[in-house]
């Protein structure tokens, strides 16, 4: 079975610090685009970054400077590194596989169950 699972989601105070994993199983991502998106309560589901081919990452920009994508092939795994993390980013964080361009942003193929990252002021 092709999955994606995340982890490390959790309560942090703002100006803290949580790493996400995601991590598949079922299939090599090591030549696919991987992205990770949250969706806040009441809100749609928005592109946070993502690293593509050759190890190249982007970012949207309320997290450029704070936020760092990146992944380790071998274990089939990509994290979310987050720092300076503010009440704003809370929301349910997800990854995914196989992005595709979906009007001006980003869609995935394969998705994770999310992970819960609140941020208390």
């Amino acid at each position: 079975q092709v999955q994606l699972v995340e982890s490390g989601g959790g309560l942090v105070q703002a100006g803290g610090s949580l790493r996400l994993s995601c991590a598949g199983s079922g299939r090599s991502f090591s030549s696919s685009a991987m992205g990770w998106f949250r969706q806040a309560p009441g809100k749609e589901r928005e592109f946070v970054g993502a690293t593509w081919r050759g190890f190249r990452t982007s970012y949207t920009d309320s997290v450029k400077g704070r936020f760092t994508i990146s992944r380790d092939n071998a274990k089939n795994t990509v994290y979310l590194q987050m720092s300076s993390l503010q009440p704003e980013d809370t929301a349910v964080y997800y990854c995914a596989a196989d992005l595709y361009p979906y009007g001006s942003t980003w869609r995935g193929n394969l998705w994770g169950q999310g992970t819960q990252v609140t941020v208390s002021s």
